[in-house]
């Protein structure tokens, strides 16, 4: 009954741990793939600044002005966007599905100047939560002869050649570009130009049942100004859709492309002007500020992707150190349970650790020595005095502080500007280890109090060590997930009861013997 009741409680504890760890895996998985969270600290991503600016006469009427903007795309995520107009009212709607800015005034005349600003950010080309447009409806365009022969010529030659929409795309994109192209190639390229292939190439695909339409996109290059929009073909098969830059030059098919028109129709519609033009300008930063790009992108709107970063600046700063302390309590579990060092207090370690990277660590050190060993002095005089626990303990915390201000004001005096950070030292905590390394010397003797002591200093500087590696502190603010993995690595080693590494010595004469 015992041994069955055991093996109940091992199958719980690895099936709890197993959670934990899917749990966490899978949101900081989910945080880093959807939300494009980097793994590493300090790793930049790119934003986008681009400009657009319509120009147009207007004909002293009332005058609407209709701009198609970008969405949430692969590789590609909307952070802001604005626009200036003096005079003009501007509405971001929605039409259609389609995204568009919409200027309105009652009454213009003259040249006219619009602007809509977008700030993008680059993003894996994986990565991101966006909708796939749904494929064009089927159209079927007729050519009057001799085209129409031509056309299908082209097609029955592309269609053996390859498996799958895609594959057909290609194949016609490589036998219209072909240096050596036939005679219905040639022919059909000479009416419509190299600059509406992509509306050829489109109506052919329709043609055969294939949802396919023109598209444009915009170039992203640092820098530059008075940039038009590229034709792209795009092409559906099944639920996906492939983009294909048919006009693009082989050193602009190196450039990011961000897709700015995903469906056939208008990109500008001007109504109540004529002469309208629409140009961009773009420019590029680095970001490397993960809760910027967090809280930008709106992550707090999926339970999956809860992080700190919804909450205000204050509590976040708060946070950033509080995480930090299920790190220390592993450290601290890993060297007692599996190494065997002995500590004064069970996780009085970490807070000391916590006070080290307030003070950097050898002024931490040496602060902490220096009022333990002072307070130690003053502990053993009062032991003579046989002061109740409660009034000890008090004369204690009175005493660690009044060491305390006398340190900062010697350092201050004698320049010392780092002695000022002793302060930063928890007086509860001091306290406490003064009145434990008193009591232990007292029942255990001097040695001891220098085990416990330096097991205490050996497990709070291996907790600062971890606490302060970038890329530790990076994962356990940006992936809050992985607390439930160091939770599940605690219970793991709380079911340790094997032999510690310093209880290893103890069967040191049995190797000795038989050397």
């Amino acid at each position: 009954m015992s041994s069955a009741t055991s093996r109940t409680r091992q199958i719980s504890l690895f099936a709890i741990v197993g959670l934990l760890v899917v749990l966490g895996l899978g949101q900081s998985l989910h945080r880093h793939y959807v939300y494009d969270v980097p793994w590493m600290p300090g790793t930049e991503k790119s934003v986008w600044s681009i400009e657009a600016r319509i120009q147009f006469t207007a004909r002293n009427q009332p005058v609407s002005v209709n701009l198609r903007r970008p969405n949430n795309q692969a590789g590609f995520a909307l952070l802001d966007e604005s626009g200036a107009s003096p005079g003009y009212g501007l509405n971001f709607l929605d039409q259609g599905g389609l995204p568009t800015a919409q200027w309105t005034v009652r009454e213009a005349s003259g040249r006219q100047t619009l602007y809509y600003r977008v700030e993008v950010l680059q993003r894996d080309s994986g990565a991101g939560d966006y909708e796939e447009e749904p494929p064009p409806p089927i159209e079927s365009p007729s050519w009057v002869e001799p085209y129409a022969t031509a056309v299908n010529a082209v097609l029955d030659r592309a269609i053996s050649l390859s498996a799958d929409p895609f594959s057909l795309t290609r194949q016609l994109v490589s036998q219209f570009r072909a240096t050596d192209r036939q005679q219905n190639e040639q022919l059909l390229m000479e009416v419509v130009g190299e600059e509406n292939l992509p509306d050829l190439v489109a109506d052919m695909l329709q043609s055969r049942g294939i949802p396919a339409t023109t598209a444009y996109g915009l170039l992203l290059e640092d820098g530059r100004r008075r940039q038009r929009l590229k034709p792209l073909l795009r092409v559906w098969s099944d639920d996906r859709s492939e983009v294909f830059p048919l006009a693009l030059e082989a050193s602009e098919q190196r450039l990011p492309l961000l897709l700015w028109q995903p469906t056939r129709g208008y990109v500008l519609e001007v109504t109540g002007g004529f002469g309208s033009d629409l140009t961009f300008s773009m420019l590029r930063s680095e970001l490397t500020n993960v809760a910027q790009i967090a809280s930008a992108l709106g992550e707090s709107d999926n339970w999956l992707g809860f992080s700190i970063h919804a909450l205000p600046i204050e509590e976040q700063a708060m946070f950033k150190t509080i995480l930090l302390l299920p790190i220390g309590a592993l450290v601290v579990c890993i060297l007692r349970i599996l190494v065997g060092l002995r500590t004064s207090g069970t996780f009085m370690p970490v807070l000391i650790a916590l006070a080290f990277i307030e003070t950097t660590l050898v002024t931490g050190l040496v602060g902490f020595l220096l009022v333990v060993a002072v307070g130690l002095m003053i502990r053993s005089y009062m032991s003579h005095l046989n002061l109740l626990l409660v009034a000890r303990i008090s004369a204690v915390i009175i005493t660690v502080i009044t060491i305390i201000a006398i340190f900062s004001v010697f350092s201050y005096r004698v320049g010392l500007t780092e002695g000022l950070k002793i302060t930063f030292f928890p007086m509860i905590i001091l306290s406490w280890t003064v009145e434990r390394m008193s009591i232990l010397w007292e029942e255990e003797g001097w040695r001891e109090v220098a085990v416990q002591g330096f097991g205490s200093l050996a497990t709070a500087v291996a907790a600062y060590l971890a606490m302060t590696n970038p890329w530790i502190r990076h994962l356990s603010f940006n992936f809050i997930g992985l607390q439930f993995v160091a939770l599940a690595l605690i219970m793991l080693l709380g079911s340790y009861t094997g032999y510690r590494l310093l209880e290893l010595r103890r069967f040191s004469a049995f190797t000795s013997r038989y050397d």
